[in-house]
C-alpha cells in the first residue's frame, strides 16, 4: 500500500475522507488504522464512503472504550496489525 492513514482523534478522522477521495482520484493505494478517540469518526456515514474497498482496519481495545455498545463497520484488530500495516505502507500520515 503507498499510504497508511494512522488515525488517532475524531479532527483528524474528519480530515480523512476528503483525503481518502483524493487517493481514489489519483489511484493511490491506501489504507487507515483507527486508535484512541479516532475511532469516533467511524459513525461519519461519508468517511465509510470514502474508504470504499481500503483496508480499514480498528484498533479492538479503542473501539470497546469508546463505542462498545455499537457494531464496528470496519475490521477489528490489534496494534500488532496496527505495526503490520505500518511495515506494509510507502508512507504513514498520522492524523
Amino acid at each position: 500500500m503507498e499510504i497508511l492513514f494512522h488515525v488517532s482523534s475524531r479532527a483528524g478522522a474528519q480530515l480523512l475522507a476528503p483525503l481518502a477521495r483524493a487517493c481514489r482520484r489519483g489511484g493511490h493505494r491506501f489504507g487507515a488504522f483507527f486508535t484512541d478517540e479516532g475511532v469516533l469518526g467511524l459513525d461519519d456515514a461519508a468517511l465509510l464512503a470514502a474508504l470504499g474497498d481500503a483496508r480499514a482496519v480498528v484498533c479492538e481495545a479503542s473501539w470497546h472504550r469508546h463505542r462498545a455498545d455499537a457494531r464496528c463497520p470496519v475490521e477489528l484488530g490489534s496494534q500488532t496489525v496496527n505495526s503490520a500495516l505500518v511495515g506494509e505502507a510507502l508512507r504513514v500520515v498520522s492524523l
